[in-house]
């Protein structure tokens, strides 16, 4: 199968499909995050168990591709630790502004996302649930993240 079309089948099945979307109570974070080009917005919950993320869950409205990436994001991240996570939100960023980034094996399905690249304009779309993530896991105190935009 060629990138392009799992890129394609792989952003639609999130969409429509998304996995870890609904509440999570109680839950050690919440951080609200804003495209306001697209008007896509979200709420991301996480729960913490010491330093690994033991559940995470989202909700909100959004575009395909920005509901698709915060579902690919919380089923990669689900089970890491911070610092885990925060390298994987590193190597998503490249793979999503750099051309010459490879699609490593390593990401498993996140590589789909570097299909992303070919519209430049969706790039903020995909790439806010993973910069609401990277707020929160930065925070010296995760209760009180402010909401995060992509402008």
């Amino acid at each position: 199968m060629e990138l392009t079309d799992l890129y394609r089948d792989v952003i639609l099945d999130h969409n429509r499909q998304p996995r870890n979307f609904g509440p999570l109570e109680p839950a050690d974070a919440s951080i609200e995050g804003f495209n306001p080009m697209c008007g896509d917005r979200l709420t991301l919950r996480l729960r913490m168990a010491d330093n690994t993320i033991s559940d995470i869950r989202f909700e909100g409205q959004g575009c395909a591709i920005s509901t698709a990436s915060a579902s690919l994001m919380t089923e990669a991240v689900k089970g890491k630790t911070r610092d885990q996570a925060l390298q994987l939100f590193e190597n998503v960023h490249d793979l999503l502004t750099d051309d010459a980034a490879p699609a490593g094996e390593e990401l498993g399905k996140l590589a789909a996302l570097s299909g992303v690249r070919e519209y430049p304009a969706r790039v903020k779309c995909a790439s806010l649930c993973w910069h609401t993530l990277a707020s929160a896991l930065k925070a010296a105190d995760m209760k009180s993240v402010p909401a995060v935009s992509t402008e």
